[in-house]
């Protein structure tokens, strides 16, 4: 069960491992194009179609029709990566359960978001955890962890493409663990991984607003946070010109470099050839690649140079949305 390209990789491993993958769920075809007159079908679909699996899609996960069609499969096992919410009825179908692969060290960051959550807030490693379902979303028993180091040059994307292939990898030793123990390995209540006085941190799905970029906050935690969104969804910024204009701008690469004692949160500045931006305390966040409204990616260099001249560049500041 999954959607995402990240479940791919487990799907096609689970193949190549010889195991008898009977059916594959996962969400509807999303329609795409300007009327959405597009149906775009999963990364998974694609996948098992490709594979001769047969695919099931539904609309929610609780419908009886539904329920009979998996439960007909015989499946003694379900194993689900990147996908939705399951309820009981589902996940416990199975005689031997059900177990999730989740990439992250769990207890920490149990939500939609793990991946770019862990390089917000500038940690320094990760890894992928599988776990048996339960009742609440990301708290039950785990079966193995496997850490994953994040290294300063890591995005997101980054991140997800190693934890994409850790996570194959450790499905296939989970299930042999599975097979050995007929059904009942050792399996580690969340509360005793967790330790001692550190806090948990959630890993929240990601919207629109949670992207946008707060210059309040020191350059070094900006530059996590840009690092944190790329390549998708993206950090944001809305920029008011010289001239009067707006633009929202998408900052897919930066660096924290320098200090502009004096100037306020907010304000522009130029570092060499390229745009920086004043955040907390005078830092300097050094904007790399960039994407205006409208237009294509391209490096900040680049954006202040199609400005019209200088003065607008030195004049530019950050809109105050407050």
């Amino acid at each position: 069960m999954g959607t995402p390209e990240f479940a791919v990789e487990t799907l096609r491993a689970l193949v190549e491992g010889g195991y008898n993958v009977v059916a594959v769920v996962t969400q509807p075809d999303k329609p795409v194009g300007r009327h959405g007159s597009v149906l775009q079908p999963p990364a998974v679909k694609q996948c098992a179609l490709g594979l001769g699996l047969p695919v099931l899609q539904p609309e929610k996960m609780k419908d009886p029709e539904f329920v009979e069609r998996l439960r007909a499969y015989g499946a003694n096992l379900q194993v689900v990566v990147a996908f939705r919410m399951l309820p009981e009825v589902v996940w416990a179908m199975p005689e031997y359960g059900t177990f999730n692969v989740h990439a992250a060290l769990l207890p920490q960051y149990r939500g939609a978001a793990p991946i770019n959550w862990a390089v917000i807030n500038g940690e320094t490693r990760t890894g992928v955890s599988t776990f048996f379902l339960d009742h609440d979303i990301d708290t039950g028993r785990v079966i193995m962890r496997e850490p994953f180091d994040i290294k300063p040059e890591h995005n997101a994307g980054d991140v997800y493409d190693g934890l994409m292939r850790l996570g194959a990898d450790v499905c296939l030793r989970t299930l042999e663990k599975i097979v050995e123990a007929d059904g009942h390995p050792q399996a580690i209540p969340q509360a005793e991984l967790a330790v001692p006085g550190e806090t948990l941190h959630p890993a929240p799905k990601i919207f629109k607003d949670t992207c946008r970029i707060d210059w309040g906050k020191p350059a070094a935690a900006l530059h996590n946070f840009v690092r944190g969104l790329a390549p998708h969804p993206g950090a944001w910024t809305t920029l008011a010109l010289a001239d009067g204009k707006e633009t929202t701008l998408k900052v897919y690469s930066a660096a924290a470099e320098g200090t502009a004692p004096g100037l306020q949160p907010g304000s522009a500045v130029k570092c060499g050839r390229r745009m920086g931006i004043v955040a907390a305390g005078g830092s300097v966040l050094t904007l790399g690649e960039v994407q205006p409204a409208g237009k294509k990616r391209m490096d900040s260099a680049d954006f202040l140079n199609g400005l019209k001249d200088y003065a607008a560049c030195k004049a530019l500041t950050i809109k105050n949305e407050e």
